[in-house]
């Protein structure tokens, strides 16, 4: 059965009724444009405004590494005027549903292609690293790239696009001040991070900070450290004076609560939003806010 004609089923369908909302003008006169994670679909949502039906496919708190879509939204990624996606590997669980949806003709705008990626910093994860939201800047050079993108799908105000890409950009130049301000606050010393992830190189490369290991090895959060990992993890927390820990808020603290009692110092441990922003009524509903809190959160942290 052709793809069309499965629409036209599942449109009889409550499924399909709502399945079919999600297509290329969702539900309406509006294009749709499908975005992978809720970072880059607040960021689509910011850039072109209400004049496009904006789906984000990961869901508040979840893994970016690990989610999957249902096969609702995998036809709404092949039905999509434009599918937005990090890229850089990202995305585990997603690369045969985007693999998909690019042989249909969908247009497909990689975020990890509007910049030149650094590569992973520690002996145990290779390659290029995709974390590339924790430096607003490199989030510009993405915003750059969705303007000219937006820009070609049928429907979208050029001149309103242009002011409301510039407005965002103009917001994420002003949060890298303050987060250069804030961050400029705490000690040479102190300026050490140790997190359950690799997920920090672009910031410490902004802003200067020192980067001692991470509690789950390799790029992605699908690994699990050995004993010997987390003893050596230890051993260089302990040496290097760190006194605090970062957590992500969507995966669990089990094992970097393991790494501070392995320290045998007192050490906080911080939860801090770096994979996924927070649900709606959180602390970190928009890129910009998760950006603030985790400044204001490492910042207390490291200088306290």
């Amino acid at each position: 059965m052709k793809r069309r004609d499965l629409l036209t089923v599942l449109a009889l369908t409550p499924l399909g009724a709502v399945a079919a909302c999600d297509g290329a003008t969702g539900g309406g006169d509006k294009p749709s444009i499908v975005v992978t994670t809720n970072i880059l679909g607040d960021v689509v949502t910011q850039v072109v405004g209400d004049q496009v039906s904006v789906t984000t496919l990961m869901a508040p708190n979840a893994d970016p590494h690990s989610f999957g879509v249902s096969a609702k939204q995998t036809l709404t990624m092949r039905d999509a005027a434009l599918l937005v996606t990090n890229g850089l590997g990202l995305e585990e669980g997603l690369a045969s549903n985007i693999e998909s949806a690019k042989r249909d003709g969908v247009t497909l705008l990689n975020a990890g292609e509007q910049f030149t990626p650094i590569e992973y910093s520690s002996d145990d994860a290779s390659g290029p690293d995709p974390h590339f939201w924790t430096d607003p800047t490199r989030m510009i050079d993405v915003v750059n790239g969705l303007e000219g993108a937006l820009g070609k799908v049928p429907g979208i105000d050029a001149s309103a696009l242009a002011a409301s890409a510039t407005a965002y950009r103009d917001k994420l130049a002003a949060a890298d001040e303050r987060m250069s301000t804030r961050f400029s606050t705490i000690p040479e010393d102190k300026r050490a991070l140790v997190t359950n992830h690799h997920v920090f190189g672009y910031l410490a490369a902004r802003y200067g900070f020192r980067l001692i290991g991470a509690v789950i090895p390799g790029g992605s959060t699908l690994a699990a450290p050995s004993a010997s990992d987390l003893e050596e993890l230890s051993t260089a927390v302990r040496e290097a004076g760190v006194g605090a820990i970062f957590a992500d808020t969507s995966h669990s603290d089990q094992l970097i609560t393991a790494l501070k009692e392995s320290t045998g110092q007192d050490i906080q441990v911080v939860a801090l939003y770096t994979e996924s922003l927070s649900a709606p009524d959180g602390d970190a509903p928009t890129y910009l806010d998760m950006l603030s809190v985790n400044t204001d959160r490492i910042t207390a942290a490291l200088t306290a």
